[in-house]
């Protein structure tokens, strides 16, 4: 029995929001666009939630459907403009090259996936969105027309964990009821200890807390012009194995980290690969 994939695949995992862009992705344009101050907007998004037992996430994904009507149609072109404005860190659009060249120089596949609580749609519509193998996000159901009416997927905090277990058995579309089926050690396609999770806050604890406990590799970043006691306080409670300041630029802390768990990846498989031979053969 062999594994499925010659080469070891490394998989990065991405928040988004405060983690490859510096704010939320709604809050740079959208929320103006509108009319609203941002504040006011999150506040009464948060309110709806708690005034009614919601899913914030839901809240704030109605409340961008409802205001949006008598000022623009809101459909996945108007959706992908507004994420084309979203701003990245610096270094953001350079990485995936980067990092990909220097895992394939090391035997290893890197691949990279979004798991977020914003909006799939805006993802979509920014610079970066074909370097992910998937996008795992918020997205709206549009109707005959193209217009959002209802969220179509809703991903919070809790529910991202499902996408780490869906990348491990390379079972990726949402709707794969085989993510829950028994997958051999040695038929994972992707392992726990060869992920890399990145995220900024409490919100990504879960998916950090999973990653971490199974021999993988959790990542709390920060603005490098901003406040780090989230992911000080993240690393202290052993919810994070690093920080480094959300600079994806060469030569830079998170670059140099990256390329330590590439190489600890690329050494580890070979002595896994000679075990699972041995075990088989």
């Amino acid at each position: 029995m062999k594994n499925q994939q010659k080469s070891p695949v490394l998989a990065v995992c991405y928040d988004f929001d405060r983690t490859l862009s510096p704010d939320n992705m709604q809050a740079q344009g959208y929320i103006q666009s509108v009319g609203y101050d941002v504040e006011r907007f999150w506040s009464e998004a948060n309110s709806l939630a708690a005034a009614n037992d919601m899913d914030g996430n839901l809240a704030y994904m109605y409340k961008m459907v409802e205001e949006a009507e008598g000022n623009f149609v809101l459909n996945k072109s108007a959706l992908a403009r507004y994420g084309s404005r979203v701003r990245l860190f610096d270094g953001v659009e350079e990485w995936f090259g980067l990092v990909n060249e220097y895992g394939a120089s090391r035997g290893v596949i890197v691949e990279h996936y979004i798991i977020s609580s914003g909006l799939k749609e805006m993802i979509e519509g920014t610079p970066i969105a074909s370097a992910f193998k998937k996008i795992y996000a918020s997205s709206f159901f549009f109707n005959s027309r193209g217009v959002a009416k209802w969220p179509a997927q809703t991903v919070n905090y809790t529910n991202k964990t499902q996408f780490l277990f869906r990348i491990e058995k390379g079972v990726l579309d949402v709707n794969d009821d085989a993510v829950n089926d028994y997958f051999p050690p040695e038929k994972l396609r992707v392992p726990f200890r060869n992920m890399v999770y990145l995220g900024d806050s409490e919100t990504d604890i879960p998916c950090m807390k999973l990653v971490n406990g199974n021999g993988g590799h959790s990542i709390g970043v920060y603005d490098p012009d901003g406040d780090k006691s989230k992911v000080l306080k993240m690393l202290r409670e052993n919810r994070v194995r690093y920080i480094a300041p959300a600079d994806y630029r060469e030569g830079g802390e998170l670059c140099a980290l990256m390329k330590n768990i590439i190489d600890q990846t690329a050494a580890y498989e070979k002595l896994e690969q000679k075990h699972i031979s041995d075990k088989f053969d």
